[in-house]
């Protein structure tokens, strides 16, 4: 177990010391201003934030290094497949795609008119099924999680009456966490069971991905929990459960709740009309609060490390000097997010395990 602890502290140093520089990024010397271009930190923000049709891993001698993905589109009843790297990234069109560098499909492929990168607003968008930056982490943590469960399961099968070791000491404390502490409080017993396997997938896969977008080196940097479309899928999931496994009782109370004053309810019916949106704000707030507090934690921290290159800008001695500041607050920052990332996966399980108890609970 200390072996354990021990590579967990290196680990958590690695990404404080890591995680708040950013790539291809360095002071411009005063020789240098009127040559380079002004440094944009809304421009590098959000170019760590967004998906990418690539998976920039560094810069050597002023040359990325990209792992080029595939892209898989479909348009005007054909299938098209190539890899990213055709779009030499983003500085030219392929088989009559681009990805547009603005307007309201930037970052996206687009169609763009023959031997030019303009954007052709008369035609159609492709079905763009191409595997993104997010995407192939979230197959990297699919497998990884694959992995985890399936040695840790063999582990069980295998010495089932012997002390925890390894990986399986670990992850055993907090397996046992959701179960004993989120599980069963919030379902009882007897149900728990029957919904653990989805609460343990839902916190792992959170927590996991939440680590890895902190982790600033390949296989991570993806900022997967802070884009919406996933968080967006997670809260679906968690709906259609709950309304799936939802008993009469749990309707009766949304179209009659018994103790409501008549008047709530007739001629115009207040409180039913509350409680059915009720339903979908639920799995709505789950979406916005892992989304936007992921997102949160990575503007706040490349906002505070683009503060010594703005500086560095102006005066080379004044960037050096506010880079103290900036580093100092980044590893604070950096530090709070390992807590956030726990804590949002967490939240978001805890909050799908108590609707599942109100949809499946018993009328006294």
């Amino acid at each position: 177990m200390k072996g354990v602890q021990k590579k967990i502290y290196i680990l958590i140093a690695f990404i404080c010391v890591f995680h708040i520089i950013p790539n291809n990024t360095v002071f411009a010397s005063e020789e240098d201003h009127a040559t380079k271009e002004e440094f944009n930190a809304g421009l590098m923000i959000l170019d760590h934030v967004v998906d990418h049709y690539g998976w920039h891993i560094l810069d050597y001698k002023g040359h990325p290094v990209v792992i080029n993905l595939p892209v898989i589109l479909y348009s005007d009843g054909q299938w098209d497949f190539f890899s990213s790297a055709r779009f030499e990234h983003g500085h030219a069109s392929y088989k009559g795609y681009a990805i547009a560098k603005s307007g309201p499909h930037k970052n996206k492929i687009v169609k763009v008119l023959p031997n030019t990168m303009e954007e052709d607003f008369n035609a159609d968008l492709p079905i763009d099924l191409s595997v993104t930056k997010n995407v192939a982490a979230l197959f990297f943590s699919l497998i990884l999680l694959m992995w985890m469960f399936i040695s840790i399961a063999n582990r069980y099968k295998k010495h089932t009456f012997e002390a925890p070791k390894g990986m399986q000491s670990f992850w055993e404390p907090i397996i046992l966490f959701i179960r004993d502490d989120i599980a069963i409080p919030s379902l009882g017993k007897k149900k728990a069971m029957k919904y653990l396997p989805y609460l343990l997938t839902l916190f792992f896969f959170i927590f996991i991905n939440n680590i890895l977008g902190l982790v600033p080196i390949f296989p991570g940097g993806a900022n997967l929990t802070g884009n919406v479309a996933v968080t967006m899928v997670l809260a679906l999931f968690t709906f259609v459960i709950t309304t799936a496994s939802a008993n009469k009782n749990y309707w009766v109370h949304i179209i009659n709740a018994p103790g409501v004053p008549w008047w709530l309810k007739f001629p115009i019916p207040l409180m039913p009309v509350v409680e059915i949106v009720g339903i979908f704000t639920k799995p709505f707030v789950l979406m916005v609060r892992l989304f936007a507090n992921i997102a949160a934690g990575h503007f706040v921290l490349l906002g505070f490390i683009s503060l010594i290159f703005i500086f560095g800008n102006l005066n080379v001695g004044l960037g050096y000097g506010i880079s103290i500041v900036s580093v100092a607050f980044g590893v604070f920052i950096s530090l709070l997010e390992l807590l956030v990332a726990f804590i949002q996966a967490y939240v978001f399980t805890l909050l799908s395990a108590l609707y599942f108890g109100m949809a499946t609970e018993e009328s006294h």
